[in-house]
C-alpha cells in the first residue's frame, strides 16, 4: 500500500460526510419503514427482487451478501407479511425460487414514495440537476466496488 505526503493530500475527503448523510439517511427511512413492519434489509430486498422478477434463493443471498441463516431469516419475515413467496424451482426442486407478491410490490411502493420526502429532506439543497449528478457520481462508485448490487440497481432503471 501506497502512502502519500501531507503535501499531495486531497484537500476533500468524503468518506466521512457520505458516511455522515447515510447516517441521516437511514434514521429517517427507519422511521417511515418501522410503522410498516420494515426494515432497511427488507427494502433492498423487496427492491432486488422486484428488479430481478425474482430469485433464486442462493443468487440473493450472494447479491445481498448474507448467508444462508441470514437470509433465511430474512425470507421468513417477508414470507410472514405476505410480501414474497417461496417455491420449488420446477428446474432444480433442490432450490427454491423467492418472488415478490402482489402485496409484496405494492408495500414497496408505497414506502418507495415515504422515502421520496426522506431524500427530499436529506439532500433538499440540492437542486434536481445536483441531485441526477450525486446519483450518477455514486452509481459509477458503486459499479466499481460492488457489482452484485449495481446488478439490481441497473435492472431497475431498465
Amino acid at each position: 500500500m501506497s502512502s502519500r505526503s501531507v503535501v499531495n493530500q486531497p484537500v476533500h475527503r468524503s468518506g466521512a460526510l457520505l458516511d455522515h448523510l447515510a447516517r441521516r439517511m437511514r434514521l429517517r427511512a427507519e422511521a417511515v419503514l418501522a410503522p410498516v413492519g420494515l426494515r432497511p434489509r427488507h427494502l433492498v430486498a423487496l427492491t432486488v427482487l422486484r428488479a430481478r422478477r425474482g430469485s433464486t434463493q442462493q443468487a440473493l443471498a450472494a447479491t445481498l451478501e448474507m448467508d444462508g441463516t441470514n437470509i433465511v431469516g430474512l425470507l421468513n419475515e417477508l414470507e410472514a407479511e405476505k410480501l414474497i413467496e417461496r417455491r420449488r424451482s420446477p428446474e432444480d426442486r433442490r432450490r427454491h425460487v423467492v418472488e415478490l407478491t402482489d402485496a409484496g410490490a405494492k408495500q414497496l411502493a408505497k414506502v418507495e414514495v415515504a422515502l421520496a420526502a426522506v431524500e427530499e429532506e436529506v439532500l433538499g439543497a440540492l437542486d434536481e440537476s445536483q441531485r441526477e449528478t450525486l446519483y450518477n457520481l455514486l452509481l459509477q462508485a458503486a459499479r466499481g466496488t460492488v457489482p452484485s448490487c449495481t446488478e439490481a440497481i441497473d435492472a431497475e432503471l431498465s
